[in-house]
């Protein structure tokens, strides 16, 4: 009988994922040799290498691929019996796997986390900030419980409740305050600034414009919404940005805002876990918390539907 613990089967895939001893030894809170040796145990354990060692990198082997995935597969539903036992209670408490898209972050954790917290003072709360894509990924694998996104996100082995929406609004250099707003056609032919590829609201950006995700040289890519608001202050170009960043990002900057016409762009803001996630219950009373956070938030910002109205 092939003996491996479940600590080892964490190690694994912390190394699987990362690459390397030092960021997987870091991320489990351990020292690298230490790591390494629970490595070695496993490989010698089931008789085979898991991982090829070059100077800077580890790779998995072939047999490291199957492996895991089927390892996945076991922490997964390790963490689901965890959640079973905790979905037993009328609220979440331990830990709370949280996942929030760049573009929301900065504007919602804040009151987020103090309204969480004085909701349930035993939520150990861990937030997860990446692109969708990134984070869609991690709850298939079960490495976030639940996250905040754009909806939607049509995959069939998520749960989508619909939270707030939230217009676009057009930031432009504050010379060009009183000059009419520009039509989606015209914006085309402006020189635009975007978030970079992988992010969401560049994509929706980009269908209101009507534009392709290959872009012409006029337009210009930024790495976050107040690079992209300081750059239109020095008179680089405009953008496009959601409600709830306007009064962070336009406090220092140069810039006017403008609203558009109807039909406005505009994106819905919800929350996201897996089906087969034992913990429904308890996030759909961590949606509502989410829910008045945004609302409070300043702007225009819309109420989605009554939460536990039909989520998809």
């Amino acid at each position: 009988m092939i003996n491996l613990t479940l600590r080892q089967f964490r190690y694994f895939e912390a190394l699987a994922r990362l690459g390397h001893f030092g960021r997987a030894a870091d991320a489990c809170a351990i020292s690298q040799p230490a790591l390494s040796m629970q490595i070695k145990e496993m490989e010698e354990t089931l008789g085979t290498p898991l991982f090829e060692r070059a100077a800077r990198q580890v790779r998995l082997t072939s047999f490291g691929e199957e492996f895991a995935g089927r390892a996945r597969e076991i922490l997964r539903a390790v963490d689901e019996l965890e959640d079973l036992a905790r979905a037993s209670q009328a609220r979440l408490v331990g830990r709370l796997r949280l996942g929030v898209i760049p573009t929301v972050a900065p504007y919602l954790l804040p009151g987020l986390i103090g309204n969480l917290t004085r909701m349930n003072a035993d939520l150990d709360i861990h937030v997860r900030e990446t692109v969708t894509p990134k984070l869609l990924t991690e709850l298939h694998e079960g490495r976030l419980d639940t996250a905040i996104v754009a909806l939607p996100v049509s995959e069939p082995a998520f749960t989508e409740v619909a939270l707030c929406s939230e217009d676009f609004v057009l930031v432009r250099p504050r010379s060009e305050a009183n000059l009419p707003v520009p039509t989606p056609d015209l914006l085309r032919e402006m020189r635009l600034l975007l978030l970079e590829e992988g992010h969401c609201f560049r994509d929706q950006a980009l269908s209101f414009c009507n534009l392709q995700s290959a872009l012409p040289r006029e337009l210009l890519d930024g790495s976050s919404l107040s690079t992209l608001v300081q750059m239109v202050g020095a008179g680089i170009g405009v953008t496009l940005i959601p409600e709830m960043a306007v009064a962070v990002e336009t406090r220092s900057a140069d810039v006017a805002v403008s609203h558009f016409p109807e039909p406005q762009p505009r994106r819905t803001i919800g929350m996201i876990w897996r089906n087969s996630s034992p913990l429904s219950k308890q996030l759909m009373q961590i949606a509502a918390v989410v829910r008045d956070t945004a609302l409070a938030l300043p702007g225009r910002m819309q109420p989605g539907a009554p939460l536990g109205a039909g989520p998809r």
